[in-house]
C-alpha cells in the first residue's frame, strides 16, 4: 500500500521535517510503501491549477498510484503553509475519495489545530476524507533529541494508532 507524506513547508530551520521522518519511519514499520514529498521540489511562481508543469505531471504521479495521503503541516499564522496551499492547488481530479491523514506542528501549546482544521476544510473541497485521527505535535522544538528522535513514546503508541486509521479508510 503506497501512502506518500507531504513535508508542507520549505523554511529554513523547519521543525516539520524532524516529525515527517518520524511519521515515514512508523509508516515502514506498519509495512506501508511510503516516502517524503518535500514541497520544496514543487514550487511554483504562482498558482498554477493547468495540470501541465513539470512539478504537476510529477506531483499527480505519485498522488494516482497512492492509497492515501498523510500530509505534515505546520502553522504558521493560524493556517497552513502558502507553498503547501499552492502544491495542493496543482492538481484536483486526481485526489477524488483520496483518504487523507492530518499532522499538525506548531511551537504552541496548540498542536496545529488550527491549521489542521484548515487544512480539513481544503481536502474536502478537493474531495478528499481527512481521516478523524489527526495526529498534534505541539512544542514541536521539545519534542525531539539532537538527534532528530522522539523524546515521548507516547507518540509511538498515537502514530500506530494514527496509521490504523489511514489503513483502514485507504483505497482498496
Amino acid at each position: 500500500m503506497y501512502v506518500p507524506i507531504i513535508l508542507g513547508t520549505a523554511r529554513a530551520g523547519r521543525q516539520s521535517e524532524k516529525v515527517a521522518n518520524f511519521v515515514l519511519e512508523q509508516a515502514k514499520k506498519a509495512e506501508l510503501d511510503s516516502e517524503i514529498i518535500d514541497v520544496r521540489d514543487y514550487r511554483i511562481g504562482a498558482t498554477d491549477n493547468s495540470g501541465e508543469s513539470s512539478q504537476a505531471v510529477k506531483f499527480a504521479e505519485k498522488i494516482k498510484k497512492a492509497n492515501a495521503l498523510i500530509v505534515v503541516t505546520p502553522e504558521y499564522n493560524f493556517n497552513i503553509p502558502g507553498e503547501l496551499k499552492m502544491m495542493l492547488d496543482m492538481l484536483y481530479r486526481e485526489y477524488a475519495g483520496l483518504p487523507v491523514g492530518i499532522v499538525s506542528v506548531s511551537a504552541g501549546d496548540f498542536g496545529g489545530v488550527r491549521a489542521a482544521q484548515e487544512l480539513k476544510l481544503i481536502c474536502t473541497t478537493f474531495c478528499m476524507h481527512p481521516s478523524c485521527e489527526t495526529l498534534f505535535f505541539p512544542n514541536v522544538q521539545d519534542q525531539f533529541d539532537e538527534n532528530g528522535k522522539i523524546k515521548n513514546e507516547k507518540y509511538y503508541k498515537r502514530a500506530s494508532r494514527f496509521l490504523a486509521r489511514i489503513i483502514e479508510n485507504s483505497r482498496k
